[in-house]
């Protein structure tokens, strides 16, 4: 029987449970009441090796408590109830800075300024080439080795009617990873009082660039540290993929996926067809793969992707603005990470759905542009929604 998150975020209040009964970090704090928003909280969670300070933020309003670093935008927790109430930790990370800093897969975090992979580290702008860092089997993945995951981000708290958030800035010097132009940019992270987590992101340059913005969490609706995320139910609206080669870089190709482990059109575990001998899935050793939304782009957010877990009977639903979705299995956690429940994760134990424009767009034709120019403002939405059934 489904369940409304109203409904389950009321039980919870009115059993008197609160994070104590959660799995993961700060389960020693109660939740706000249901609807409400209680102010921003700041304390101090490290210190780089500059002796600039980090901190972790902590918000909470419908039920839904995120906390987020400064170091990177990082999503360091993101607790949810489940069908009866429980709260746990859905997002994979670290419960240390250095972590982080030394050895972080991108858990949680912002990516900049171009999200996914960049061929050979090369891109043209108008007849001008540059060179990016090439930190990916001698591609350029995620903005570079310092991207925007590995920056001190300025952040300022809000409350407003029904929603608490965060905006974080940063100037993004010309040159910065070997992109042009000075790019501003502002992120905005809100909970309302649905306990929706909502990305805005915001970007302006003084040159002609390319900009493709994202979150890089790790989701696993049963728990963080709890195992695989196979048996979760995955439907993404999409029909077709872009296909890659060895080293992930797109061929330019739009594949139907029908036919093919990439149709998650009706909902189907992410583990179905991940062992199939299907050469995309060599290559990625799972799935690292764009998915094209049927919806393309879009003024605003549209529901695009539905994840289910069977257990815990927690439902995420995403709603997007971009063109496309990378989806990740998680295929690289080794078991050498410990994550903040004192657990190590290893193959499959998270998945990620980076919404965002194509992989080496900058060099392929024939996928929506990427570049900005001075005059534009570069925008991107996405919101996840959380219930229980």
């Amino acid at each position: 029987m489904s369940t409304s998150r109203r409904a389950v975020i009321t039980a919870a209040a009115a059993a008197g449970l609160t994070a104590a009964a959660a799995v993961g970090p700060g389960a020693e704090e109660a939740h706000a009441r249901p609807g409400e928003p209680s102010p921003p909280r700041r304390k101090r969670f490290g210190e780089l090796a500059d002796g600039t300070g980090v901190d972790l933020w902590t918000l909470e309003c419908g039920g839904t408590r995120l906390k987020v670093l400064s170091y990177g935008g990082v999503v360091q927790s993101l607790e949810v109830p489940d069908r009866d109430g429980r709260y746990a930790n859905i997002s994979l990370g670290f419960s240390d800075l250095a972590s982080y800093v030394d050895r972080s897969p991108y858990f949680g975090a912002l990516i900049g300024r171009y999200g996914n992979r960049i061929a050979n580290g090369r891109l043209t702008v108008d007849g001008k080439a540059y060179e990016l860092p090439r930190n990916d089997n001698g591609h350029t993945l995620h903005g570079g080795d310092q991207g925007f995951h590995a920056r001190v981000w300025r952040v300022e708290p809000f409350t407003r009617r029904g929603e608490a958030g965060l905006v974080l800035t940063r100037t993004s010097p010309d040159g910065e990873m070997g992109f042009p132009g000075t790019l501003e940019v502002r992120v905005e992270y809100t909970l309302d009082r649905r306990g929706d987590f909502r990305i805005d992101y915001e970007a302006t340059t003084d040159r002609p660039t390319v900009v493709n913005l994202t979150n890089h969490t790790y989701f696993n609706l049963a728990g963080e540290g709890s195992g695989s995320v196979l048996d979760h139910r995955l439907e993404v609206a999409a029909s077709r993929y872009t296909p890659v080669g060895e080293t992930l870089i797109p061929t330019g190709e739009l594949a139907r996926v029908g036919g093919t482990p990439f149709d998650f059109r009706r909902a189907k575990p992410i583990g179905a067809d991940i062992r199939e001998a299907h050469e995309q899935i060599l290559f990625g050793q799972g799935y690292d793969h764009n998915l094209v939304l049927d919806k393309g782009i879009t003024a605003e957010p549209e529901h695009v992707i539905t994840v289910s877990e069977p257990v815990s009977g927690r439902v995420m639903r995403i709603a997007t603005t971009e063109p496309g979705v990378q989806f990740y299995s998680g295929n690289f956690l080794d078991g050498t990470l410990e994550g903040t429940s004192g657990r190590v994760y290893r193959q499959g134990d998270g998945f990620c759905l980076e919404t965002q424009h194509f992989p080496d767009s900058p060099n392929q034709p024939a996928f929506p542009t990427t570049v900005l120019r001075p005059g534009q403002k570069y925008r991107s939405t996405t919101v996840h929604s959380f219930s229980a059934e």
